[in-house]
């Protein structure tokens, strides 16, 4: 295994360049921050913090379930989304002969699942349009297939597979293999009326599991708080395997109160379709090509090594994230406009020598 590589912390950049401004542009948080809702949630939860969790994170799971219309049994809740990926797989994999399957340039915590469990990964290509290749994942299940992640939308390509193919896929996967259906980027692909809801396939009874996070659209990314819909029994099945009280007071209060406040959601997410279209337009003129966003990032290839342009970038006080196994993109995140205004002028600089 190889550890989890961050985005570059802010604090060190500034140490290693000497620039006081740093624009993080690399790990896809949403720039207006949390609802102030959540915000004074967890101020009020502070007095307690001497206190456990809730283990059951009752108070969470039920306000979930009351939302979106499924039991609280089907309802499970994380140290993040990132936890349930693995525990998912720590529940279901029981020989080192069993399978997972994923596409190539997705989310690495897949690797990560599949090494813990642990058990075989096998990465389908994607398509010449960076998606899912849903024919292909189905061709390749076998019998000691167990679980497969579908990134919906991908990151770091921000592409979505569509209703009709993953009607389609459910179909043609045997029902004793669980589809897993990551979509910590949920809120913002629901612009495309193509983009199927997972928590409608949990609630058909297919062997679905829908997972989502707070850490996104909620800008609660660093109090790590994740939730999903599965079947019961997997709910089950994970109980068993999670860390007791995984899911700390702080997260479960602001997801309690983040839930109620849809304006600041929809701030987020029309400040997200502007600075999309913005960024699009700058790589564009500089004659890159940009694969089309359902996310709240961009992913580019730039037609040069992505090193030298984030190294230049850095230089100028903006962090962007190189793609493992792509050398000539990188992945920008939606910033706040001044943010966005910035890099694009530095973008251009730097594009500009050849």
């Amino acid at each position: 295994m190889l550890p989890y590589q961050p985005g570059k912390p802010i604090s060190a950049v500034q140490r290693e360049l000497g620039l006081k401004k740093i624009v993080k542009l690399a790990s896809n948080e949403n720039p207006l921050g949390p609802s102030p809702k959540a915000v004074d949630a967890m101020r009020s939860a502070l007095s307690d913090i001497h206190r456990y969790p809730d283990g059951s994170a009752f108070e969470l799971k039920n306000a979930l379930s009351v939302r979106f219309g499924l039991p609280i049994s089907q309802v499970v809740v994380g140290n993040g989304s990132d936890e349930l990926i693995g525990n998912i797989a720590l529940a279901l994999v029981d020989d080192l002969e069993d399978e997972i399957l994923t596409s190539e340039y997705s989310f690495t915590r897949y690797d990560a699942a599949a090494d813990l469990a642990p058990c075989v990964l096998r990465k389908i290509p994607m398509t010449s349009d960076w998606r899912f290749d849903l024919p292909a994942l189905a061709r390749a299940v076998n019998d000691r297939t167990k679980v497969i992640y579908i990134a919906n939308p991908n990151n770091p390509t921000g592409t979505i597979v569509t209703r009709p193919e993953l009607e389609g896929f459910i179909r043609d996967v045997p029902d004793r293999v669980l589809v897993v259906l990551d979509e910590a980027y949920f809120e913002y692909a629901r612009v495309s009326t193509d983009y199927p809801d997972g928590r409608e396939y949990v609630q058909r009874g297919a062997n679905v599991a829908a997972l989502r996070t707070f850490s996104k659209v909620y800008g609660l990314a660093g109090i790590r708080i994740g939730y999903g819909f599965v079947p019961e029994y997997l709910a089950h099945a994970i109980d068993r395997v999670r860390a007791p009280f995984d899911a700390n007071s702080l997260g479960q209060a602001a997801g309690l109160a983040a839930l109620k406040d849809d304006a600041h959601v929809r701030r987020s997410l029309d400040d997200n379709i502007e600075g999309l279209a913005l960024l699009e337009l700058a790589f564009q003129r500089e004659g890159c090509k940009v694969t089309k966003s359902f996310a709240n990032f961009h992913f580019v290839d730039l037609g040069r090594p992505a090193g030298l342009v984030f190294d230049a970038l850095l230089k100028k006080g903006y962090i962007v994230r190189l793609v493992p196994d792509a050398p000539d993109h990188i992945r920008v995140t939606v910033g706040n406009q001044d943010e966005n205004q910035g890099f694009v002028e530095a973008f251009r600089s730097v594009m500009s020598v050849r």
